[in-house]
């Protein structure tokens, strides 16, 4: 099985929130090939013009600079749409302790606008990007839906509430969501700039740079590498699941464990690139370990990930050896 074998109906009609970015571009991407149409917004506040330019020109892409944060926007753009995948929020667990409010704003209220938008407009399904970081401080693994923690930060609160939220307007509208737990995800136009980038796309970009590389604690911290074309896979999946498989939420990685220590070194020696790192202090709200169990996503939504990380992370340094 793989993100090829998901058929869609070509006369179907999809909304990508947040569409400009790392996932959402990726998302519209793969959608516009398939020949549906596609609605994309995006306020670009983390996305860039320069993941989607390429789509412009395509009869069945549409761009709309807008914010989830308007529910008039949200109401147009869900209009005579079949499936919303709402990929707008703000990431980092670091930039949310810093900047709470705002997070409450964007993730939490902007997806409701989406979600009540959705069920106005009698969309058939709205899947939505919610994260392993609702697991907080539980030290089980794999980290298996049900098993939640007390959490670690308002990033990480504001996908708990959006799930109880997906859970409600299941419940009391019938609007059928999906929340996919996303596992540290990675891949083609992830942004390696600035204090808050992912860090596989910092590491290989200070590595080409010739900069030294921070690891933040000891480097034993593991973590779920996903794909970027597992995560892809992951919202086509739900989106065409049903009512039985509505009201709930996903893990969506690879069902893998890597340290961030063996990537780093794992990096060098692609990049045929000898330097040792340096250690910084540990994180605060950062979860210490995390892999998923991908078994629900499998027996109710058809997921079955293509791409392990050792396949995906020699992808994503072809990229960005093109790309940087």
């Amino acid at each position: 099985m793989s993100l090829q074998d998901v058929k869609l109906n070509p006369d179907s009609t999809f909304l990508v929130t947040g569409g400009a970015g790392f996932i959402g571009s990726n998302i519209c991407e793969s959608l516009v090939n398939r020949g549906v149409t596609v609605r994309c917004l995006d306020n670009l506040s983390t996305g860039f013009m320069k993941n989607i330019e390429h789509l412009l020109e395509r009869e069945n892409f549409e761009f709309t600079e807008g914010d989830i944060r308007d529910p008039d926007t949200c109401l147009k753009l869900t209009d005579g749409v079949d499936y919303v995948l709402n990929q707008a929020a703000w990431g980092s667990v670091p930039r949310s302790i810093e900047m709470p409010l705002l997070y409450e704003e964007i993730n939490i209220r902007g997806t409701l606008n989406m979600m009540e938008a959705s069920r106005q407009n009698g969309v058939k399904a709205f899947v939505y990007a919610s994260s392993s970081s609702v697991y907080g401080d539980s030290t089980t693994l794999p980290k298996q839906e049900g098993g939640e923690g007390k959490v670690l930060s308002p990033y990480a609160l504001t996908k708990k509430v959006d799930e109880e939220y997906g859970r409600l307007y299941h419940e009391l509208y019938g609007l059928n969501t999906y929340g996919l737990r996303y596992f540290n995800v990675f891949g083609r136009r992830q942004n390696p700039d600035g204090m808050y980038a992912a860090v596989i796309p910092r590491f290989i970009r200070q590595l080409m740079a010739g900069e030294k590389c921070v690891i933040n604690g000891d480097g034993r911290q593991s973590r779920d590498f996903t794909y970027i074309d597992n995560v892809i896979e992951g919202n086509l999946r739900a989106a065409l699941a049903g009512g039985e498989a509505a009201g709930e939420a996903y893990n969506i990685g690879a069902g893998g464990r890597e340290y961030l220590i063996d990537i780093y070194y794992d990096l060098c020696k692609a990049l045929e690139i000898e330097r040792e790192p340096e250690f910084g202090p540990p994180r605060k709200g950062d979860i210490r370990d995390s892999n998923a169990d991908i078994s629900k996503a499998r027996e109710k939504l058809g997921y079955d990930p293509e791409y392990d990380f050792a396949a995906g992370i020699s992808l994503a340094i072809d990229w960005y050896r093109q790309n940087l």
